[in-house]
């Protein structure tokens, strides 16, 4: 668990739960459309994350209303998967696509989708409290050449620093 541990950064981080300077979370959000299983395409790299292939999050819903994160990496350093659960919250109301999430205790990190296939939640982008975060997420384990093109291009208009991303593989 110590890639995905996202400890280093919610400790540095506590309750940091504020929007990168001109990001616009989705509104009309539905959580349900949202839960199950992302297979990540494409990120910043980040110390909680380095190195990690086939990276996928999950999202189950929680008794309590909040929502059960898993996310998962194979580590190919050491042959093994890495694994870390969390539990995310809407910041304000459920319409809004702004969440706090926490794998550590009472320190959360904002998790902001700023663009996505509203219509089928087939992909989305996703930023944490600036710009140092960001994840294109896919319901597939790989996206057409255009929608992905499109994605970077909306990521770059957004100002973030695209030529950093790191791409993912997930073996079909």
């Amino acid at each position: 668990m110590r890639k995905l541990a996202f400890l280093l950064v919610v400790l540095i981080l506590p309750s940091c739960t504020s929007l990168p300077e001109g990001i616009k979370p989705i509104d009309n959000f539905n959580m349900s459309k949202y839960l199950g299983t992302w297979y990540e395409l494409a990120r910043l790299d980040h110390s909680f994350e380095r190195g990690l292939e086939q990276v996928t999050a999950e999202y189950v819903l929680r008794e309590d209303g909040g929502i059960d994160v898993i996310n998962r990496g194979f580590d190919p350093e050491s042959g093994k998967w890495d694994e870390a659960n969390g539990k995310a919250y809407f910041v304000g109301e459920p319409s809004i696509g702004h969440l706090k999430v926490s794998f550590f205790g009472p320190f959360y990190a904002s998790y902001v989708i700023f663009e996505m296939d509203q219509q089928d939640y087939q992909y989305a982008l996703v930023t944490g409290p600036d710009r140092d975060y960001f994840w294109l997420l896919s319901r597939q384990k790989s996206l057409p050449d255009p929608i992905m093109q499109q994605l970077i291009k909306t990521a770059k208009d957004s100002g973030f620093p695209t030529e950093q991303l790191i791409y993912l593989q997930h073996p079909h």
